[in-house]
């Protein structure tokens, strides 16, 4: 009996832990890139890659091809308690360019665009309020990045998750990701996971 209670005692705890997290979807450029940023945050729980987009699923190469009108996201779940979403979206406009339409880099098309999904009124007015004041402060051009309603988010395949953290020799990880780390670690460094 008393081990019944203390697993229905953790079993609340754990599910209430779960109700307090957030979600929030951000695209900028290649997933591999925004993952490896947002994972070292502290209070941010999970990352994945996936694509967003209206509600039939396509494969990493049908979205490539910029005719689904898919963008590459990566989907944050994090705890409001340790990092709020104003945070995350400073974060977001800081690593990577969101002046370039449709463009991050040599990466180009639809499929990465700038772009922040709002889960819910709350986050579309705070993704608007940092586009308008926060991201003009930093940037010289005008700020096109979308902030749209989340239709839908899927999973990208498998290979893709946690991509940066697998694969840190790669070359696109040697020659891209690493100077964007160190720039963003730089910046944000009291808001990193003590591990890091």
């Amino acid at each position: 009996m008393r081990y019944t209670i203390i697993a229905l005692l953790l079993l609340t705890s754990i599910y209430s832990q779960a109700q307090e997290l957030e979600k929030a979807t951000f695209g900028g450029g290649c997933f591999w890139c925004v993952e490896a940023v947002f994972e070292e945050l502290d209070g941010v729980v999970s990352v994945v890659s996936g694509y967003s987009g209206d509600t039939k699923y396509y494969s990493y190469e049908e979205v490539c091809t910029g005719r689904t009108r898919h963008a590459e996201v990566v989907q944050v779940t994090f705890d409001p308690a340790v990092i709020d979403f104003r945070l995350l979206c400073e974060v977001f406009f800081t690593t990577h360019d969101p002046t370039t339409l449709n463009r991050q880099g040599n990466d180009k098309g639809p499929q990465y665009r700038s772009v922040i999904f709002h889960h819910n009124k709350q986050q579309r007015d705070i993704a608007n309020s940092v586009k308008k004041i926060y991201a003009p402060s930093i940037w010289d051009g005008p700020i096109v990045t979308e902030v749209s309603p989340l239709i839908k988010f899927y999973d990208a395949e498998k290979y893709h998750q946690d991509f940066y953290s697998n694969n840190e020799s790669y070359g696109y990880c040697r020659v891209i990701i690493n100077p964007k780390l160190a720039k963003f670690r730089k910046r944000f460094e009291p808001y990193l996971k003590k591990s890091n």
